[in-house]
């Protein structure tokens, strides 16, 4: 089976699924699994892949394209550059690796929906591969929260282990995740595909319902 973009789908399963992209700590991975549970469906997580299972992916690429095969130092990364110059770096890289998450989702073959989230599904990426633009929702979360978040979650704040000035990196972390979600909500907008701020005023479950909500008419029964 072929997409009508001419994207090869074999099991049809990049046609039925479903979708949350946005910004980091929006809840996405969250939202998702509860949805699992409540409705048996298959989720795929992008941020595990695309960290752990796409590395070998990741070096050859950077080898066919005479790229450095080791990551770079920390500084470079977090603390050197403005966040705008991260914020363009980071959404240039992402069909690269939408690539390698369709080459996943196409060896998926499930009876019930599969649900692909994370901050690399990328609106203008994933819209010419729906039916419509139900099968896809944007989560992001806002600023207040996110600052929230990097107050009582250790992990909200990591930005690694060897940066020289963990202050900067910070700032520049956070600054470059608004702006990546801006870019997600901006596009979203303009496809008509539907924004959904997270304020940490509901908890994870009252959020999972306005998701089920959203692609009730793809969803199992609970």
């Amino acid at each position: 089976m072929t997409t009508d973009d001419g994207i090869v789908d074999p099991f049809g399963t990049i046609k039925q699924a479903l979708w949350i992209c946005g910004g980091q700590w929006a809840g996405k991975s969250t939202v998702s699994r509860l949805l699992a549970h409540r409705h048996g469906i298959t989720v795929y997580h992008y941020d595990v892949h695309d960290a752990r299972a796409h590395q070998d992916r990741r070096v050859a690429h950077r080898v066919r394209n005479g790229l450095p095969t080791t990551d770079p130092d920390p500084d470079s990364v977090w603390v050197d550059p403005t966040p705008e110059r991260m914020a363009a770096d980071t959404i240039a890289g992402f069909p690269v690796r939408f690539e390698w998450v369709l080459d996943d989702l196409r060896a998926l073959v499930s009876g019930r929906p599969i649900l692909a989230e994370g901050w690399g599904l990328r609106p203008d990426l994933v819209a010419p591969l729906l039916d419509s633009p139900r099968r896809m929702i944007v989560m992001v979360p806002t600023d207040d929260f996110r600052e929230h978040q990097i107050r009582v979650l250790p992990r909200a704040a990591a930005v690694g282990r060897r940066i020289s000035d963990p202050d900067p990196a910070l700032r520049n972390r956070f600054a470059r995740d608004r702006l990546v979600a801006e870019d997600a909500v901006r596009t979203a907008r303009s496809l008509g595909i539907r924004v959904l701020e997270i304020d940490g005023t509901d908890d994870a479950e009252a959020v999972a319902d306005v998701v089920a909500e959203h692609f009730a008419p793809y969803l199992p029964p609970a």
